[in-house]
């Protein structure tokens, strides 16, 4: 890899904010074992009804919350966005309406 390629590698890890989201491809079984995993580890009452981001209520939109706030609290690591292949680190905020994604 060349000093720039080096460069911008550690833009990207370091200096560039990262989300974590599911992968579109995850079946239901892993999203629900994701999100189970994440909100044992971190607070997850962000997606209660009637909190900020629990809608739209469906698997893949609380999963890839879930997932980010996991990310997000063990230090943006990218082993921390693993959740065996089901799991994307992404550089455009998904934050969307008033769900805002740390």
């Amino acid at each position: 890899m060349t000093m720039k390629g080096i460069s911008n590698l550690f833009y990207i890890l370091v200096l560039q904010k990262t989300w974590c989201v599911a992968k579109p491809s995850s079946d239901e079984k892993t999203l629900k074992e994701n999100i189970n995993y994440a909100c044992s580890q971190v607070d997850c009452r962000i997606l209660q009804k009637g909190c900020t981001c629990s809608l739209p209520d469906n698997l893949m939109n609380h999963a890839s919350i879930a997932m980010n706030l996991y990310y997000q609290a063990k230090g943006r690591n990218h082993w921390n966005c693993h959740f065996g292949n089901s799991a994307l680190v992404v550089c455009t905020d998904p934050s969307y309406g008033s769900c805002i994604y740390e």
